[in-house]
């Protein structure tokens, strides 16, 4: 029985550059298994684009016009959760790279490594793997690791102590807290003092940074 020829994985492109464009498809079609259906210049025509084609990969770069790469990205993981959205760009900072993988990427290739790199991105991605180098996926476990341990010390705190908190970040007094709470002062004084015990702080700037830093406001 003669078997069925093997589907090629479908790739789209999303990039202003035109020479960058030109670059990976030539790149792109030495696979035989990879087949480009589609190119967009900005974000908006990249989603609208996306919708019609459903690629089996978008090759993403962030700074683009009119709706930028990470708003692309938060989109159409929205819209499509199975989406697999492989980030393309000239930027390589840790906290950089964290924020697009918790957008949703699957994956991520600096610009100066694509001929080196984006075969294996395609191929990993496309098998159910994140891409990541050795040196992003230290930071990301860091993070998350970090990340972990912040959330187990906010949940130390009692229901009215997380209260208590927002009010305190949000730049009220304890005389107000207590006045919105219906509470006395020495309570409000109270409770801000096991605030500060259980997650290690000393001062209020000290609270606010990490209630910010950590995404804490109004959780």
């Amino acid at each position: 029985m003669e078997q069925k020829p093997k589907e090629k994985i479908s790739i789209m492109l999303v990039d202003d550059h035109a020479i960058l464009i030109s670059g990976l498809k030539l790149l792109l079609q030495k696979q035989s298994s990879y087949q480009v259906v589609g190119v967009a210049e900005d974000g908006h025509k990249a989603i609208e684009l996306y919708d019609k084609l459903k690629p089996d990969i978008l090759l993403l770069d962030i700074s683009l016009p009119g709706m930028d790469g990470l708003q692309v990205l938060k989109k159409i993981r929205s819209r499509y959760e199975q989406a697999k959205v492989i980030i393309l760009t000239m930027y390589e900072d840790e906290e950089y790279v964290s924020l697009i993988m918790k957008a949703g990427a699957s994956g991520y290739v600096p610009k100066v490594a694509v001929d080196e790199e984006l075969y294996s991105a395609i191929d990993a991605v496309m098998e159910g793997y994140i891409y990541l180098r050795p040196k992003e996926m230290t930071t990301i476990l860091k993070n998350k690791q970090s990340e972990e341990k912040i959330n187990k010390m906010y949940a130390t705190l009692s229901l009215r102590e997380q209260e208590v908190l927002q009010w305190i970040v949000k730049g009220y007094t304890l005389t107000e807290i207590a006045g919105e709470l219906l509470i006395s002062i020495k309570t409000v004084d109270t409770y801000k003092t096991r605030i500060f015990n259980k997650l290690n702080l000393t001062k209020k700037s000290e609270l606010v940074e990490f209630v910010t830093k950590h995404n804490l406001i109004n959780r």
